[in-house]
């Protein structure tokens, strides 16, 4: 029963990422529009914990791969998006300043990585990426608590992001 449990919580976080990546808000000046993934990503991460955030991210991006929304490009800026998000979160625990600063980071060495992949200013990229961190440094605390409230309603509701059970 815990197997399924288990499988039935990573398969409903990978559709909640695939989705959300799907919507782009737009930015100020063209290049700057934003996924709304990055926001909810985190709070994933906060509220579930890296294992079952990572392993969800997996699953979302093969997913969004496999549907032709996403090139391999976009996948490996996904994964070290979520490795430097999820595991600031896993190491710093999450609180309200890593809460805050797991998905901008994350933002900032994927985008570096972007630069150094496709061999372009990493300025630039930065400074595109900016409207973007700004609204997942914002809306990241907000959607985590809200989405451990959600859980406490779930039969996921074991152990709260502070160690205290809800």
């Amino acid at each position: 029963m815990r197997k399924t449990k288990e499988m039935t919580l990573i398969s409903l976080l990978a559709i909640i990422i695939t989705i959300s990546g799907s919507f782009k808000i737009p930015g100020p000046l063209p290049g700057t529009e934003f996924q709304l993934s990055a926001p909810i990503a985190v709070a994933i991460a906060a509220s579930f914990g890296f294992k079952r955030y990572i392993t969800a991210g997996m699953i979302a991006s093969a997913i969004a791969l496999a549907l032709g929304t996403h090139t391999v490009i976009h996948v490996i800026i996904a994964i070290i998006f979520r490795v430097v998000a999820g595991g600031i979160l896993h190491f710093f625990k999450p609180r309200f300043i890593t809460i805050t600063v797991a998905g901008p980071l994350g933002s900032m060495v994927a985008r570096i990585a972007l630069g150094f992949l496709l061999k372009m200013p990493i300025g630039v990229m930065l400074i595109a990426s900016l409207p973007g961190m700004l609204y997942t440094a914002i809306t990241a605390w907000p959607l985590s608590k809200l989405m451990i409230k959600i859980k406490y309603y779930t039969p996921f509701r074991e152990v709260s992001y502070e160690g205290k059970s809800i």
